[in-house]
């Protein structure tokens, strides 16, 4: 339908009361959202209750690290570059902005799928230096962060922003960075020249 789903929510947080804005991402994480609700799906159940609505929202978070991937691959087509072969680096591997907690995040599901596809893959988070142990992703424990200079930003082929860490410096990156993926929509029109920034 061609709206904006940013538009709609600025909107809507226009009205005084009864609203409170929820903004999507890259797919779901964190310890508690992804796992949590379905402790409760799993209890209603036992009760004959069938919670859809949270199985659907289940349903379509785990699809957004796919549709991101996607968004991705039209970006770098519209360039006349394959994601096979292509540098992409992704911005935050933490789940949530400013925090280095990585558990169940997308981030992860993105690298792995841009991994799948052929694509060179790396992260900078400055709140994560180092990957650790983790439960679904251990083919990434002992990955480094790259290291964020003006030389690394303009070797990639795509930039993913996964999360907004406040340490970004967002014009700095748009003076470096060829094709930048926002999923935070934390760039909005302030940076970037036309066509640089895709919102996914």
């Amino acid at each position: 339908m061609d709206i904006d789903i940013w538009e709609v929510i600025r909107a809507a947080s226009t009205k005084p009361f009864g609203f409170t804005p929820f903004f999507p991402g890259p797919g779901l994480g964190g310890h508690c959202t992804p796992i949590d609700p379905f402790y409760l799906t799993w209890k209603a159940r036992e009760f004959g209750i069938h919670t859809r609505f949270i199985e659907l929202a289940g349903e379509i978070n785990r699809t957004m690290p796919e549709y991101v991937v996607r968004r991705t691959m039209e970006a770098l087509n519209s360039r006349s570059k394959a994601i096979k072969g292509s540098h992409i680096l992704l911005l935050g591997l933490a789940d949530k902005a400013n925090v280095g907690d990585m558990r169940e995040s997308p981030t992860f599901e993105l690298m792995d799928r841009f991994q799948e596809l052929g694509a060179l893959v790396r992260f900078h988070d400055p709140h994560v230096l180092t990957v650790g142990p983790t439960r679904e992703h251990m083919n990434w424990a002992g990955a480094t962060s790259l290291e964020w200079t003006a030389e690394n930003l303009t070797a990639q082929d795509c930039i993913v922003i996964a999360t907004h860490h406040a340490a970004f410096d967002l014009a700095d990156l748009a003076t470096h960075a060829d094709l930048i993926i926002d999923t935070p929509q934390c760039h909005g029109k302030r940076h970037g020249q036309p066509g640089q920034v895709v919102k996914a």
